[in-house]
C-alpha cells in the first residue's frame, strides 16, 4: 500500500529539546515547576511509532467508494476514520438521506477497532449481543478496515444503499483503491 506515512510522536533527541524548552515554559508559567528530569522520562520505550493515512489517501479512497455507489446508481455518504476511531473525512453524496452521514461514521469507527469488516461482526452479535452497546460502533454491514502489515490503520465506512451488502461492496473499492 504506496499512499501512507508513518507520524513519529516523538525520538529521544527531540524528547531531550522538548523536554529543555518545557522546563522552561514550565518554570515561566505555572505555579509549580516540573523538574526537567521529570520531563524527560517520557522518551525512549515509553513512545510508539504508528502509522496513519494521509488525508489525500484517505481522500482518494472515499472518493472510490463514493464513485462506485454512483456507478450502480446508488446515494451514499461515505466516513473515513484513522486508527482512533477520528473522522479524518466525511463525503455526503448527492440525494445521500440525512441518517446516511452518521451511519457511515459509525461502520467505519466500528470496522477500525475490530479491524474487521462490520458484515463479519454482525455475525458475532449471536454469542456477544451487547458488542452493540459499546457507544460509536454501529453492527450493520458497510464497514472496511484499512491495515498496514496486518496492523488497523483506518476505517472507511459507506450507509445509504438499500442494502448493508452494497454499503460494503463500495467500502471495500475505497480500501482497493488504496493498493493500487
Amino acid at each position: 500500500m504506496k499512499p501512507r506515512r508513518k507520524r513519529v510522536l516523538m525520538g529521544a533527541g527531540v524528547a531531550a529539546v522538548l523536554a529543555a524548552g518545557t522546563a522552561g515554559v514550565l518554570s515561566a508559567n505555572a505555579s509549580e515547576t516540573t523538574p526537567a528530569a521529570t520531563v524527560a522520562e517520557a522518551a525512549g520505550d515509553n513512545l510508539r511509532q504508528t502509522t496513519h493515512l494521509s488525508v489525500d489517501a484517505a481522500s482518494k479512497a472515499a472518493q472510490a467508494a463514493l464513485d462506485a455507489a454512483e456507478k450502480e446508481g446508488q446515494r451514499v455518504s461515505v466516513a473515513v476514520v484513522d486508527r482512533n476511531g477520528n473522522t479524518v473525512l466525511t463525503l455526503r453524496g448527492d440525494g445521500a438521506g440525512p441518517q446516511s452521514y452518521a451511519a457511515a461514521e459509525k461502520k467505519a469507527f466500528t470496522a477500525v477497532s475490530w479491524n474487521a469488516p462490520t458484515s463479519e461482526l454482525v455475525k458475532r452479535l449471536e454469542s456477544a449481543p451487547t458488542l452493540k452497546d459499546i457507544p460509536g460502533t454501529l453492527f450493520l454491514a458497510g464497514g472496511a478496515p484499512v491495515a498496514a502489515d496486518g496492523a488497523p490503520i483506518a476505517g472507511i465506512g459507506v450507509a445509504g444503499a438499500p442494502s448493508g451488502d452494497l454499503d460494503e461492496k463500495f467500502a471495500k473499492a475505497g480500501v482497493a483503491a488504496l493498493e493500487q
